[in-house]
């Protein structure tokens, strides 16, 4: 199928597999999948610039399907969500620039694949050592049997930090924490969204769980409507830099309409512990992508 957007031709079902794929991730850990689907579009031959603007398209589309599933099982806090808005925002803007500072330089491919590989390899082992002695604990009948946290040290340091304003969140467990912890996470992902073409959600989920405290299954729900906004406001600055190709991100968000819904309800049947556990894979994986492609000189993004 012709894409002349874009300018590439690519068959229509291998754009809505990879939709699915990262549909069913995203509903499922709360992440936007751009750390997946982002390699498997530049190995179909889509463009890098295309990848990281129609990415972001389809992945704003997706997390909206999620998010609906989630809103219905209470695992969003609405209130978190928007105030991490006003950090994401500019969080993305910075980012932005950056990649098209990078771009003009020629260094963009090897910057972006090294920060890549760094950050996902740190998520990786740190999320499965905690989440393995997590389960432990629950096995042990030391901590609730829907989620446990095996380092909760940092979220009590955070939480210490009463820089006003200070703000609550009833619906995330929080009595009062600064309101500046809370801008300060959604600025971090808004950086990494808006410079590698992700919704941040592989970074943000575990900050919010870590460093904010959240109870996992509401930080994968609330992690969904942040995406929603990030990847928006992404996807309009790079269309604004004709980098998003509208009929290629509709193709994907076929598959990923449906994968979403899989991914979000199949969370119901999962402790936290669990879900992180699993969810150190995915940061594994797409670490191990961005390393093969590097080795290979093949462009990064």
């Amino acid at each position: 199928m012709d894409f002349p957007i874009s300018g590439v031709t690519i068959n229509p079902f291998i754009l809505v597999g990879i939709g699915f794929m990262v549909g069913v991730l995203g509903g499922f850990f709360g992440v936007g999948g751009g750390f997946l689907a982002g390699p498997f579009m530049f190995w179909s031959g889509v463009p890098i610039n295309f990848v990281v603007g129609t990415d972001l398209a389809h992945m704003t589309g997706k997390s909206i399907v999620a998010l609906r599933r989630h809103r219905a099982l209470g695992h969003v806090d609405v209130k978190l969500g928007l105030i991490m808005v006003a950090g994401t925002i500019v969080g993305v803007e910075l980012g932005a620039r950056f990649i098209e500072a990078m771009e003009m330089t020629g260094a963009a491919d090897t910057v972006i694949g090294i920060i890549y590989v760094v950050i996902l390899l740190i998520i990786s082992l740190f999320t499965g050592y905690e989440s393995l002695r997590a389960l432990k604990m629950l096995q042990s009948d030391r901590m609730d049997v829907k989620d446990a946290l095996g380092f909760q040290g940092v979220a009590k340091r955070v939480r210490s930090f009463r820089v006003p304003p200070l703000v609550s969140f009833p619906a995330s467990g929080i009595e009062e924490i600064s309101l500046w912890s809370v801008v300060g996470v959604g600025f971090i992902t808004g950086l990494l969204s808006g410079a590698l073409g992700v919704g941040g959600g592989f970074v943000r989920m575990p900050l919010l769980v870590y460093v904010l405290g959240i109870p996992t299954h509401v930080a994968v729900g609330t992690d969904l409507f942040e995406i929603m906004f990030s990847a928006g406001y992404g996807t309009l600055t790079h269309a604004l830099k004709g980098n998003v190709d509208v009929l290629m991100a509709l193709m994907m968000h076929t598959g990923a309409a449906l994968g979403a819904q899989i991914g979000a309800v199949s969370t119901r049947f999962f402790v936290g512990p669990r879900i992180r556990l699993l969810f150190s894979f995915l940061p594994l994986i797409g670490a191990v992508m961005v390393i093969a492609r590097l080795i290979t000189g093949i462009a990064i993004h």
